[in-house]
């Protein structure tokens, strides 16, 4: 083999391996290229994540605090006529001064078998004035006048407990231990409904910590 020919040979395997040497440099370089684009996707994604959770609106739910307030209203008119219609039977009338509650909390009032036995009825387990029922309406009024925010939890509660002290004072001596079970059944209701953020917030951090042990898995194995 001549001179020549070991120099061309020697030339064109310099320039095989230089082309080899680039295409290998190119083929890194995408990768590399390729690996950045995603953390930036990834970037972007948690930011726009965060950004919509920060935007996130609660709206006042108009139409259930409506039926709510129209149906308690019906309810204490109900009361009212009750307690004319066993006054009206006992010879007296019902008028502005008329202290209702101080008239039921006295037993004052002759009540029939008829009327006594709904009056159970509505406080029993399942009743409409029972433990259960009244406090899901509280609490089904306290997510419609927060357009269900959980944050807001704990103003309810505090306004829960202020109701129930001027419920105390508006019937005139400590009310009937059904009420304080059902103060207590909604600020149990109330917390949970309080405490079901801090839940979601757990959960998606160990979301978060199961992801990137995953995404770490992936990266050794390469």
């Amino acid at each position: 083999m001549s001179i020549s020919q070991i120099t061309n040979a020697v030339s064109s395997y310099e320039a095989g391996s230089k082309g080899k040497a680039q295409a290998g440099n190119s083929k890194e370089k995408v990768k590399e290229k390729d690996k950045q684009s995603s953390q930036d996707t990834a970037v972007v994604y948690e930011k726009n994540n965060k950004e919509t959770e920060s935007k996130k609106v609660y709206q006042r739910d108009e139409a259930t605090i409506n039926r709510l307030l129209e149906e308690a209203e019906k309810r204490t008119q109900s009361l009212r006529d009750l307690v004319e219609k066993m006054l009206l039977k006992q010879g007296q009338t019902l008028n502005e001064a008329t202290d209702i509650y101080a008239l039921l909390r006295e037993g004052k009032l002759e009540v029939d078998p008829e009327t006594r036995a709904k009056a159970a009825e509505d406080v029993a387990e399942d009743g409409y004035w029972g433990v259960k029922q009244t406090s899901e309406r509280l609490v089904s009024f306290a997510k419609a006048l927060t357009g269900g925010d959980p944050s807001m939890a704990d103003k309810m509660i505090d306004a829960v407990k202020k109701g129930f002290e001027e419920a105390t004072k508006a019937w005139g001596g400590e009310l009937p231990g059904i009420c304080k079970e059902t103060l207590d059944a909604t600020i149990c209701k109330l917390e949970e409904w309080r405490d079901s953020i801090r839940d979601e917030v757990s959960m998606d951090e160990e979301a978060k910590n199961a992801f990137q042990q995953q995404a770490a898995s992936a990266q050794l194995s390469k």
